[in-house]
Order: structure tokens, then sequence, then C-alpha cells
């Protein structure tokens, strides 16, 4: 998990990487961290990417899950 600026013209993007999820379990992840953080993101290259500084919510939202944070 990695907060990113470079490459994405000034604003910060939240990068979520390695979860052990498929395509579609990252699809239905990335709704509901989406839903949860009141804001806009995606699915690229295996990651998911949510706008802004969402580094403790996805944090929690990993650990619930067990997987560390």
């Amino acid at each position: 998990m990695a907060l990113e600026k470079k490459g994405r013209r000034g604003k910060s993007v939240t990068v979520l990487r390695g979860l052990p999820l498929d395509a579609a379990g990252l699809a239905a992840a990335a709704k509901e961290l989406k839903a949860r953080a009141g804001t806009g993101g995606t699915v690229k290259e295996g990651a998911i990417e949510l706008q802004g500084d969402k580094v403790d919510l996805a944090r929690e939202w990993m650990v619930s899950r067990g997987w560390g944070g």
C-alpha cells in the first residue's frame, strides 16, 4: 500500500498492491473501498487505486480481512 503523487499531476492516489484476490475480487474490493471512502477509484494492473490520501482507511480495511497492513 502506498500514497503516490508522481506522474499524477500532483494529485494524491492511494494504491493497494499484492492483494490475494482475482480480478473479480479486486473489482468487488475496489467498489467497497470507494463506497467507504466516499471517493473515486479504479483497478489497474492488479492494483486498487483510490483518489486521495486514504491510506489509514485502506489499512483498517486490510487488517479487518486479516491481510496485515
